[in-house]
């Protein structure tokens, strides 16, 4: 399956790949898959090594940091010569060994041509826990996310659909009610299925028949994500909170105000003894966090506020498999509360995806803005609705305080704009990546 990220990594091989290349990305979200086709399609020869598998080639990096004296050690043990020259190397599930992360600053001050390339699950983890100096600047350092609707959209040939969905986000006028209603019926089998490339696999290999895709290959990858939480932790005690703050987060999104709770984790639970697991979580990609302002100003960013924020997970079909959120719930647009809760965040994951910041708006009283982003056209609130009904008071507090050049509401609602708000169906969402400033 054809993925965006392939554009980042031929950036980094037309730039010259004169810095090692790490990739960092939650779990089964398709990483080492992706760097072995780049590997392949765009170089003479590659290697693989698996430093988790391959306790000899671990072992290496521990007796020595030169780059000529770790190629000759691999070289010994492949009983080969490496052609440097017309060779990439690529080293998966890194974040068992900081020697090898630390040997990553000599690959790149070192003449000879070496071209690196790395990945590894929970690297944000092992880098936040970095006992060694950290090789800051010698590195191109790039963050991959689960597959993103487009992604999805990419995945089953809807190339004339996505064109499709471009011109009308660009002209803002409503799609043919026929296109319309299929991308909304994609939509919400992506909600079921979720970015993960094995799930959205075994719906091609069900004829996109949603009602036979095996939801127990989401359950099985939360079992991953949870197995990890006791393997790559300090102790058994910061394993248990972290699994408590993962699996509370249904329970917190399930609230009118979504803001984050620590009392849903447990009867007196408090920031303190909770935060470490929250930064487990956040450096490991499993889950997205929102911040809070109550001062829409450029930039964005300097005025949230960190202990105000929502969180959500970062697939949307793990938030639906842990939900237990029926099918037909889901494709009969069943009117539920939680369905909101939904919405948003798959939203939160499309916006990731762009590179938006996360950060929401709320006020002293009960008026809130789903997201803000920073555009081009200053600084825009979203807000998302899971069905097409558009009443909002918080959207018009934001608009009569604050005069945005225009606000976005996504819906199930068709393109348009109205009373200064562009119309944008939730299978869209995308298409904002033009709002980026430049």
């Amino acid at each position: 399956m054809k993925r965006t990220f392939e554009e980042t990594m031929l950036s980094w091989k037309k730039a010259g790949m004169n810095k090692p290349f790490m990739l960092i990305g939650a779990r089964q979200i398709g990483k080492t898959y992706l760097v072995k086709k780049f590997c392949k399609e765009n170089f003479q020869n590659y290697l693989y090594f698996n430093l988790e598998q391959d306790a000899e080639i671990a072992a290496i990096f521990e007796t020595s940091l030169n780059p000529e004296e770790i190629i000759k050690n691999i070289e010994i043990r492949l009983e080969r010569k490496i052609d440097i020259e017309n060779t990439i190397l690529f080293f998966d599930e890194v974040q068992v060994s900081e020697r090898f992360i630390t040997s990553l600053k000599y690959f790149c001050e070192s003449e000879e041509p070496y071209k690196i390339i790395c990945a590894g699950s929970l690297l944000g983890v092992k880098i936040n826990r970095f006992n060694s100096s950290f090789p800051v600047g010698k590195i191109v350092l790039e963050y991959m996310h689960p597959m993103s609707f487009k992604e999805f959209l990419m995945a089953l040939n809807q190339n004339y659909l996505m064109e499709e969905i471009l011109n009308h986000y660009q002209n803002m006028t409503a799609m043919p009610q026929d296109l319309h209603d299929k991308a909304l019926t994609l939509y919400r089998h992506y909600l079921i299925t979720g970015g993960m490339p094995e799930a959205i696999n075994n719906y091609i290999e069900n004829n996109q028949d949603i009602m036979s895709f095996n939801r127990n290959i989401v359950k099985s990858i939360i079992d991953m994500y949870l197995s990890d939480m006791n393997k790559y932790t300090i102790n058994k005690n910061e394993s248990i909170k972290i699994e408590k703050v993962y699996l509370s987060i249904p329970n917190e999104l399930a609230k009118e105000n979504k803001r984050f709770q620590y009392n849903l984790i447990e009867e007196s639970a408090s920031k303190r003894k909770f935060e470490t697991a929250l930064d487990w979580l956040n450096a490991s990609s499993i889950i997205l966090s929102c911040y809070n302002t109550e001062k829409p100003e450029i930039p964005l960013k300097a005025y949230i506020n960190r202990d105000i924020f929502k969180i959500y997970y970062s697939d949307v079909g793990i938030l639906n498999s842990l939900s237990d959120i029926g099918i037909k719930d889901i494709m009969c647009d069943t009117d539920f509360m939680f369905k909101g809760a939904i919405a948003e965040n798959y939203v939160a994951e499309e916006l990731n995806v762009l590179n938006f910041p996360l950060i929401y708006w709320k006020n002293r009283g009960d008026a809130e803005i789903d997201f803000l982003i920073t555009t081009n056209d200053g600084i825009i609130p979203i807000e998302v609705k899971a069905s097409n009904r558009n009443q909002s008071k918080s959207l018009k507090i934001y608009m009569d305080k604050y005069k945005p050049n225009y606000g976005i509401r996504i819906s199930t609602k068709n393109f348009g704009f109205e009373n200064n708000i562009k119309s944008i169906p939730l299978y869209a969402v995308f298409c904002i990546k033009d709002l980026k400033m430049n």
